[in-house]
């Protein structure tokens, strides 16, 4: 779980621990140093704190939004274009086989 929900009264206070920011990027392959493991905890500490506090508005009469300004899309019609050959796309491809990129597993 990315963070645990602390019960304090009423109202949700959410924290993030070392161990947690440790065992996210471990999960994203990543070496954090312990350096960055503290300053990301402080960062998304922060992070949270904030969401916590947008949580406690009261948004009761608020209507719901996808936008905060008003948006309408611009489609176009599809147009068939030419695009790069697929020796081209390949070139640089550390491994390639047919007409396809060859990257490592990542799901087990």
């Amino acid at each position: 779980m990315p963070y645990q929900m602390e019960r304090q009264g009423t109202r949700g206070l959410m924290r993030i621990t070392k161990e947690e920011v440790a065992h996210v990027g471990r999960l994203a392959r990543l070496h954090l140093e312990e350096g960055a493991v503290d300053l990301y905890t402080k960062q998304l500490g922060d992070i949270l704190a904030y969401i916590d506090t947008l949580n406690r508005l009261d948004t009761e009469d608020v209507a719901a939004t996808s936008h905060a300004i008003s948006v309408t899309n611009a489609f176009r019609e599809d147009e068939v274009k030419p695009s790069i050959a697929v020796e081209s796309a390949l070139k640089n491809a550390p491994e390639q086989e047919d007409a396809s990129f060859i990257v490592p597993k990542i799901i087990r």
